[in-house]
């Protein structure tokens, strides 16, 4: 006989009756920790057990920056071309729609003027989730149109980068997004208004090569990758082996290629303090 009998049932409830755990409640960090996605989202999406910044796009940063979530969206619905009728695993005009519907997103960068703390702010930032944040001839135009609008209204510009770097499908096309951002950039110097670029992971390839690396003030998150080719690639190249995290945001800023490393948490108020120096 059993040393012990269950005198009433169990659990009741039918199998086809039982409720999963909706997805998307908790986020677990590279370093195992877990968090709730609401004190994510209250605590600007850094882990507080860990400081892990997570990877997060221009709606997150709007939020964050703009007062009360209130900004003006630039030039929206531009929409990238196919100048090379470009085809790899699939036609470039059918990946772009593709991307679209599954982001919410024309392209890979959004640009927006508003208030931050009362001062007034026009904001490129770059969404990864689109393509890899990849810089096609979309991105240059928004980009260069952003600057036309601080230069035009005498406002700061904010660059949030975010980008594996060119894009391939549109080839030479990308690469001139290089030159034709940095001579906009400029024309921003020489009108006399400030400029930050923040690098946020990853900021690679041409985009790193261009304009996140001219700003008056370049700064980044912690631990961000920050870097123009791979490893490998330099590695090879070179015929040597490279320090552990030479890429890094923190390494980055110890050999002179950054201002300074900013807290999410902190990133409005430091930005402000900033500008309010700059006037």
């Amino acid at each position: 006989m059993a040393w012990f009998k269950r005198q009433n049932k169990g659990i009741l409830t039918p199998t086809e009756n039982k409720k999963e755990a909706p997805d998307g409640l908790w986020y677990k960090t590279p370093g195992g920790k877990i968090i709730h996605m609401r004190e994510l989202k209250e605590n600007a999406y850094v882990s507080p057990d860990d400081e892990y910044h997570v990877r997060i796009g221009s709606k997150e940063y709007f939020e964050i920056l703009f007062d009360d979530n209130k900004f003006t969206e630039l030039d929206k619905d531009i929409s990238s071309a196919d100048p090379l009728e470009f085809v790899d695993s699939k036609p470039y005009p059918v990946r772009i729609k593709q991307s679209q519907e599954k982001t919410d997103l024309k392209d890979a960068v959004r640009s927006a003027h508003g208030k931050m703390n009362g001062l007034d702010l026009c904001v490129a930032c770059m969404d990864f989730s689109f393509i890899g944040g990849s810089m096609g001839s979309v991105v240059g135009e928004k980009i260069a149109r952003a600057i036309d609008y601080s230069i035009k209204k005498k406002v700061p510009f904010l660059m949030i980068s975010k980008s594996g770097g060119a894009r391939m499908m549109e080839a030479g096309f990308s690469l001139m997004q290089m030159a034709k951002t940095s001579a906009k950039l400029a024309q921003l110097s020489e009108a006399k208004i400030p400029y930050i670029s923040l690098l946020t992971d990853p900021t690679t390839g041409g985009v790193t090569a261009s304009y996140a690396m001219l700003g008056d003030f370049n700064i980044a998150e912690p631990g961000a990758l920050i870097g123009f080719a791979g490893p490998r690639v330099i590695r090879e190249t070179i015929g040597k082996d490279l320090p552990k995290g030479f890429q890094s945001a923190e390494f980055v800023l110890d050999h002179g290629f950054l201002d300074f490393i900013v807290d999410r948490r902190q990133l409005k108020s430091k930005l402000t303090t900033l500008l309010k120096m700059l006037k």
